[in-house]
């Protein structure tokens, strides 16, 4: 999401590096690059001149902070006008109704029947009683696909036909939504490949009949420009409450997202970022201005973590710590947890500072791939073996490596830095459950930045630190570099001492 616009608004910020303050010339000179990046990025032309206007306006005004660099001072009011052009404050669903309704609307082939399903889901979870209805009669098993993935979500649904009416099928609805005990309905209606009269008047049908709460405008995001006027058009005739853009995982440069609210006066609420039903996001202005800007997004992060692991594991977890009771079975449950929170990549774009260096980090799916390898590792014992890794002698390696399709001595390596991780944490909690911090994560054979074979390539500044080339698994100085600094400094010693006596 945004990846290009990110890394178009880096360069362009460059030109303010070592200026000592902002003048009409640099703010001239760095906004013209600003231009580009939003044109580039398919943002409406006329979004684009009043955004960089303001910009402008605020960077040569009196609000900009003295204890900030030039450069500092451009992203810090790009941010604020970034955030306000994608809506200024986030804003959820308002449901009132009993049972409330949520229209979806919009073209054929945006994903209003995935979206659907979606935002059921997370309805759901914020416990609502989701009641599903099929009302798209026209294209070939939309009202199939709707059921389909209702029985995969275990959620009640409509039984519609494509023999019914659609304004009829949503009337109804009502009442067996009442029936079943569901307190919100998401009404899935039809869309065509572009905007006819026959459409609009079928869809303003469905609203007078059944006064929807919120109408969604569901819009593909890889189409830029044309999503906006879409959208404008069907706002006009039905007056949206809010956006789904879908597909924001793809190829889509941020256009429709950066240009939807100044057109038409409406916000993102919710964009899907993966084809799963639960990859679908509530839309942040402020965090996607941060996303943009390369500032990373902690707040989603955490979000993400708390989804994947409830208090009352994550309290079993830390008296595990604590306890130094921290097996090969916990490891193996906290990499399944990660791998639910995203690829490596993903979560490295929402860390502040580690967005610009997926780029350096060339294959950034690698480390995804060792940690499938490990895991493999892991699964290939036994549970008993997992939860008293001393049980594992040379014969059970040899079966673990052969189960794993992997050499004993990559089994040998993980095991003997787990085993180091685990001294270590008895070390930092005192054997008691003192104080210390949270160790880290074992060094992994040929893991890059988790130890193992080298560091992470590519990424400057970084060598001799844990896990990358200098340091061990527990964060301390290799033996072997340490052996080879004290013979260096005895040989120094001795050499100064010859030095003396010939002196003498």
């Amino acid at each position: 999401m945004f990846d290009s616009l990110s890394d178009r608004l880096s360069e362009a910020f460059k030109s303010f590096k070592g200026q000592g303050r902002l003048d009409e010339k640099n703010i001239q000179a760095g906004m013209r690059e600003v231009r580009l990046a939003l044109l580039e990025a398919d943002v409406n032309f006329k979004v684009v001149k009043e955004f960089v206007e303001k910009v402008k306006e605020r960077a040569l005004g009196q609000d900009v902070q003295k204890s900030l660099s030039a450069g500092q001072q451009v992203v810090k009011i790009v941010n604020d006008e970034l955030t306000e052009l994608l809506g200024g404050e986030q804003e959820g669903l308002i449901l009132k109704g009993k049972p409330a309704k949520i229209m979806m609307v919009g073209l054929q082939g945006a994903g209003k029947t995935t979206s659907a399903a979606k935002i059921a889901l997370y309805l759901r979870r914020k416990k609502y009683k989701p009641y599903l209805v099929p009302a798209d009669v026209y294209r070939p098993a939309a009202i199939e696909q709707l059921t389909v993935l209702a029985k995969q979500l275990d959620m009640p649904v409509y039984p519609s036909t494509t023999e019914m009416n659609p304004v009829d099928i949503c009337r109804d609805a009502i009442s067996k939504a009442e029936e079943a005990g569901c307190d919100v309905m998401l009404l899935d209606t039809a869309g065509r490949l572009h905007i006819d009269e026959l459409l609009m008047d079928e869809l303003v049908g469905i609203k007078e009949a059944c006064s929807p709460d919120e109408i969604l405008f569901v819009a593909d995001a890889m189409t830029g420009q044309d999503a906006v006027n879409v959208a404008a058009t069907f706002d006009e005739k039905l007056d949206v409450t809010g956006v789904v853009l879908t597909k924001m995982d793809g190829d889509a440069r941020g256009g429709a997202a950066l240009s939807i609210k100044s057109v038409t006066g409406k916000c993102v609420k919710f964009v899907g970022v993966g084809e799963k039903l639960s990859e679908l996001e509530l839309f942040h202005p402020d965090r996607a201005a941060s996303r943009i800007l390369g500032m990373g997004d902690v707040l989603s992060l955490i979000e993400k973590a708390q989804s994947v692991m409830d208090e009352g594991e994550a309290e079993k977890l830390t008296e595990k710590f604590r306890k130094a009771k921290f097996d090969l079975e916990d490891f193996r449950t906290q990499m399944r947890r990660m791998k639910k929170i995203g690829s490596m990549g993903s979560i490295m774009k929402l860390i502040p500072g580690l967005g610009g260096l997926t780029k350096q980090l060339g294959d950034i799916d690698m480390p995804d791939k060792e940690l499938n390898r490990i895991e493999a590792i892991i699964s290939s014992m036994t549970l008993k073996e997992r939860q008293t890794p001393k049980l594992i002698n040379v014969s059970r390696r040899q079966r673990i490596a052969k189960g794993s399709g992997v050499e004993v001595a990559e089994v040998n390596s993980m095991l003997k830095n787990f085993d180091q991780m685990s001294k270590m944490m008895k070390k930092m909690m005192g054997g008691k459950g003192g104080k210390g911090g949270m160790p880290q994560m074992p060094k992994m054979p040929g893991m890059p930045g988790v130890g193992g074979g080298g560091g992470m390539p590519g990424l400057p500044g970084m060598e001799g630190m844990d896990g990358m080339d200098g340091m061990d698994g527990a964060g301390q100085p290799s033996r072997e570099k340490s052996k080879k600094t004290l013979l260096a400094r005895k040989k120094k010693k001795l050499n100064k001492q010859n030095r003396k006596k010939k002196k003498k």
